[in-house]
């Protein structure tokens, strides 16, 4: 090991400065490389340009190259075969994301190197003819599909204006193209480009390893280093091999890189002509018309998210209670909240005994308060013992909590989250006690509480669905958000109506639901694999069967790292993507930042729609607002519902036709 440290020390110290680019695909577990560069051929129609080095300032990008559209519910995988392209037309309200997807695949190879070709981005602002504007890396941005277990899913971040990519060869590969509506954007049709353009390799060295490229491989090197040089000191075998997998990870991700790999290859001089390759380029013309109404800025339906604590204090390396910790806490909190949810931080005990919290500082500290008031949270979880304990912190902690915290605006949104799925009356009632305790304090505190069934040695009724039914009679008043699971409706939506017959609204209840493991296919989840609409149709549940809130155990539960570049593990036993909806943006660059799934991006239209259900709800009633999910063809059912974005576009369409001012 100390070889390999020694050749990497040179390297490092020569350029003591740093830039970020991510420009990079890593290998992620699961993802294959390579491609079918024998023999294969795409479609390009001059067979005179397969006798040589193709050059592509000479050639139309539109002849190496195919190009097409697809909406975001679309998985498109490294095999898609190219379809007929379709100009970009998108429909967003104000304070609203719409998202498209751009799929290339290479028609041949006009590189010497060992992928396919290198490929320029650019996208132009998107502008009205009144002279308003979309501005580039404010609200629209780009981001490259990464397949995870060979699964379209990752959405690594591009620079913009322009971003270079690689192609390989007889892969296709997915740019994720998103617009961000301002709440105070002016209604209107909204025009722009995006330029794709087949560059050439490059022409030198001093190209090869720019400036910004050397301080990226400088970073990288040197993340690298600071992985490995702890395993001199003695550090215990596991974690050894931990950091060596992950500092394999890094470097394989420089080798395949195309600064490095065009470095060890010498094409010759290449002639760049800006205007050659502006004139051959591929233009996409994209177009957002605007409607004129506003999504609210607080979720009408709380999405409440945990995030696993001690994951974020593993893979970071930072102590819990440190001021590395609330940072990187602080981090994900912000991040998260742009998908319209409300995330938590969680503990897990013994049992399924949880800690829950929203913000890690006590309710008197200003950030707490920053937390609870910022209008796109829609609830806040306020924790049952102290999340950092200091000397007598836990003395009357619960009770000067809660009396802070009722003395805000804020405190409609608190809930407590004690326990998860309790299994026996050993559970249940700790429940109930601990439920006593914060309700001696704050009459008017909401407790949730998740379960799938009754206490199992203290049967409630004589059948177990019935037992299921009873949960919140024996629960009561101990309990205010019944919270189930969709595992056990099922597909016989009537008994989601017998639920909610047993829930006292006039009382303060409230039902909502969650999704862990199940349910499997057909029905919605968030599983790596499952269709668009499948991801998207979680929310459409929930409306349609009347729930007033929603939880989802972990964002950010995968196998235990010790290294924020190491590669992703889906837990054992759990389905793959289950519990992880956002990956480390160390995994995939040098980011800081997380990034997204796919199917993150999907909750987020999900609850979306759900605002303009609400809204035509609010116009047409209930019932109508439920019977335009069936009219559209978009949502039947938990096994009936649309695979293609078609009825999607449709019902928002209705919506605005219909409820426009």
């Amino acid at each position: 090991m100390s070889t390999i440290i020694n050749l990497l020390k040179p390297l490092l110290y020569t350029d003591r400065y740093s830039n970020h680019e991510d420009m990079m695909v890593p290998p992620v577990e699961g993802v294959a490389g390579g491609g079918t560069a024998y023999g294969w051929d795409d479609g390009l129609h001059d067979p005179g340009l397969l006798g040589g080095t193709i050059d592509p300032t000479k050639v139309p990008s539109a002849e190496l190259m195919h190009v097409w559209c697809m909406p975001s519910t679309a998985n498109v995988g490294l095999q898609d075969m190219p379809r007929q392209y379709e100009p970009i037309s998108l429909l967003a309200a104000r304070n609203e994301r719409e998202s498209v997807q751009i799929a290339i695949r290479p028609k041949v190879s006009w590189s010497a190197s060992s992928v396919a070709g290198i490929v320029h981005i650019q996208c132009s602002d998107l502008c009205s003819a009144s002279g308003d504007r979309l501005l580039i890396d404010k609200s629209i941005t780009l981001r490259r599909v990464v397949p995870v277990l060979g699964v379209p899913d990752a959405l690594v971040p591009l620079d913009l204006p322009v971003s270079q990519i690689s192609l390989l060869a007889g892969e296709t590969t997915a740019i994720w193209l998103s617009v961000n509506v301002p709440s105070a954007q002016p209604p209107g049709l909204y025009e722009g480009e995006l330029i794709i353009t087949a560059k050439a390799d490059s022409e030198s060295l001093s190209q090869i390893l720019g400036k910004a490229e050397k301080q990226q491989l400088y970073r990288e090197l040197k993340n690298c280093l600071d992985i490995l040089e702890p395993i001199d000191g003695g550090k215990p075998l596991a974690e050894a091999v931990e950091r060596a997998k992950s500092a394999t990870t890094s470097l394989r991700r420089i080798l395949v890189s195309p600064s490095f790999s065009d470095f060890c290859i010498d094409n010759g001089p290449v002639d760049m002509e800006e205007d050659a390759i502006s004139n051959f380029s591929i233009r996409l013309k994209l177009n957002l018309t605007v409607w004129d109404f506003v999504l609210p800025e607080t979720p009408s339906l709380p999405a409440v998210i945990g995030i696993s604590d001690t994951v974020i204090e593993d893979r970071f390396g930072v102590e819990h209670g440190s001021i590395e910790w609330y940072e990187a806490l602080d981090r994900h909190f912000k991040w998260l909240l742009q998908f319209r949810i409300s995330p938590y931080f969680c503990r897990w005990g013994e049992s399924m005994r949880v800690l829950t919290y929203t913000s890690p500082w006590p309710a008197d500290h200003p950030k707490s308060d920053e937390y609870f008031s910022d209008p796109r949270l829609a609830a806040y979880a306020v924790p049952y013992n102290p999340v950092v304990p200091s000397g007598d912190a836990a003395k009357n902690y619960l009770q000067k909590e809660v009396e802070i915290l009722r003395t805000k605006n804020h405190w409609k949104k608190a809930y407590f989250y004690l326990w998860d799925e309790p299994l026996n009356l050993e559970q249940y009632n700790a429940i109930r006690n601990q439920a006593s305790d914060i309700h001696a304090y704050a009459p008017d505190a909401r407790v949730l509480t998740t379960y799938y069934c009754g206490p199992n040695d203290a049967p409630l009724a004589s059948t177990s669905f019935e037992a299921f039914l009873k949960v919140p009679e024996f629960l009561r008043p101990h309990t205010q958000i019944y919270c189930t699971s969709e595992w056990v409706i099922g597909n016989q939506e009537e008994l989601a109506k017998r639920i909610v017959a047993e829930i006292q609204p006039e009382n303060g209840e409230e039902w909502w639901t969650y999704v862990c493991l199940g349910p499997s296919d057909p029905h919605p989840n968030w599983h790596l694999g499952m269709r668009g609409t499948q991801h998207r149709a979680v929310m459409w549940r929930v409306w349609k069967e009347g729930g007033t809130g929603f939880l989802y155990w972990g964002a950010n539960c995968y196998e235990k790292a010790t290294a924020a570049s190491a590669e992703i593990r889906f837990r054992r036993g759990l389905p793959p993507g289950d519990g992880v909806l956002f990956y480390p943006g160390e995994v995939f660059s040098l980011s800081h930042q997380p990034v997204a799934s796919v199917r993150l991006e999907r909750l987020l239209s999900g609850l979306q729609d759900i605002e303009y259900l609400k809204l035509y709800a609010s116009k047409f009633g209930r019932e109508e607002g439920t019977a335009i999910l069936e009219k559209t063809g978009m949502y039947m059912g938990p096994e009936c519902y649309t695979h293609d974005h078609t009825p999607i576009d449709a019902m928002r369409g209705e919506v605005f036709r219909t409820c426009r001012s």
